[in-house]
């Protein structure tokens, strides 16, 4: 029996295909290794923290993750808000996202803007507070304790 070449071609298509059909089946994601949340899934209206007042926009994303380590907050603090001056107890990272706003640091004061990372350090005292015309939108990264 001869078997012509457009048989094998398209049995080599046949075969192609299911193996693509069983690669993509393999492929698919596995949510125990991760997970995914979104600003509207944790966003809650707050006073500012550390007696900063106003109202803010906290996003405490990860809150109940078994066995992390690190707390990764947002916070949206709206004009007239603040997170108070306070001492601070672990590295805390703050970053900048949008808006404008003042920084005091041990008794100094300065600007700060989207792009501003600030690694405040234990035994440092600091606030953040947005310009009195926008919101501020940080990011907070520290180590959970």
């Amino acid at each position: 029996m001869k078997i012509s070449y457009s048989y094998y071609r398209v049995l080599s298509v046949v075969a192609f295909l299911f193996a693509f059909n069983l690669s993509a089946k393999s492929q698919t994601i596995d949510t125990s290794k991760f997970i995914l949340q979104n600003d509207a899934a944790v966003a809650k209206e707050e006073p500012g923290t550390h007696n900063g007042g106003g109202i803010t926009i906290g996003f405490n994303f990860f809150a109940n993750a078994k066995g992390l380590k690190t707390v990764f907050r947002k916070r949206t603090l709206k004009p007239g808000s603040s997170i108070g001056y306070h001492l601070q107890k672990e590295d805390e990272i703050y970053y900048v996202i949008s808006g404008n706003g003042k920084m005091k640091m041990n008794g100094e004061t300065f600007p700060v803007k989207p792009g501003d990372a600030i690694l405040t350090r234990p035994g440092s005292s600091h606030g953040i507070a947005p310009n009195p015309d926008n919101d501020l939108v940080i990011l907070i990264v520290y180590e959970k304790k």
